[in-house]
């Protein structure tokens, strides 16, 4: 990863403006880029760096921010000059997607929850240890060669989406539902009988809370605000990863997680 792209992914991920020094910590932490010689990146680098990019950046009373809100520039707005070329600038999605999968940007959910804005976006969810899992499912994840449970999409709000409904089971979270049926979780008895969605299917909120606390416990997500393409790039991320939970649009999808999703809703509408 080249430096620019380094800073984008940094204010990509912030989601706000952020001082060269903000930024240079940043990096520094993380590793997202290092120096040939080892040394640490200092501030002055990036205000350099910036300036040669300002095609990607603006810089307002010392505050560096993303021209474009997704950090992606449309490809007719680029105009060739001395250090900036159409190859260096078309990022497309790519960058999008490296931020929202780089392991290194997931964080506890307990710890991150506050974050999660009132924006579209797209989300991921990771799991820290996949041998808690059923042998079925850790073994899946061990042959995919990652520990991705979900990838997901919140067309109006990742605060709404993301965590209320998949996270706290404050909604109808395809997530939530999936995991705790996987878990061994079931719906009570009968629960969806009279109501118009009969695909819904919630779990007692005794079972609710232990849901959410192995989730607080086991699961790491990330997330990044963006409201056009979201489809076309989660369509792009289940064929590459094959989240283990997803099912609509996942090329690998499970039958195993439908089945036990499957059980669920009869037991919910009475026939099982």
């Amino acid at each position: 990863m080249t430096l620019h792209e380094a800073i984008q992914q940094v204010l990509l991920k912030a989601n706000k403006a952020l001082t060269a020094k903000d930024i240079a910590e940043i990096l520094n932490a993380n590793t997202w880029y290092s120096k040939k010689d080892g040394s640490k990146i200092a501030s002055s680098q990036i205000g350099a760096r910036v300036k040669n990019y300002p095609l990607l950046f603006n810089k307002t009373n010392g505050l560096i921010s993303l021209k474009s809100k997704t950090g992606i520039i449309p490809e007719k707005t680029i105009i060739k000059q001395k250090r900036v070329t159409v190859d260096s600038l078309k990022s497309d999605s790519n960058l999008l997607m490296k931020v929202l999968m780089n392991e290194k940007n997931f964080k506890s959910v307990s710890n991150s929850e506050h974050l999660i804005p009132d924006q579209p976006g797209l989300y991921s969810i990771r799991i820290k240890n996949k041998m808690i899992l059923d042998n079925v499912f850790s073994n899946v994840l061990t042959e995919r060669n990652h520990n991705i449970m979900y990838i997901g999409l919140a067309s109006k709000s990742l605060q709404k989406r993301f965590l209320n409904q998949e996270l706290r089971a404050k909604g109808h979270g395809t997530f939530f539902r999936s995991l705790g049926a996987v878990l061994g979780y079931i719906p009570e008895k009968g629960s969806l009988i009279g109501k118009s969605n009969q695909n819904n299917y919630k779990f007692s909120k005794k079972d609710e809370i232990k849901i959410i606390d192995w989730i607080n416990e086991n699961l790491l997500i990330n997330w990044v605000t963006l409201s056009e393409n979201l489809s076309e790039i989660e369509n792009k991320l289940l064929k590459e990863y094959f989240p283990l939970l997803n099912i609509a649009g996942n090329p690998e999808a499970l039958k195993e997680v439908r089945d036990l999703r499957n059980k669920c809703k009869e037991i919910a509408i009475g026939t099982l």
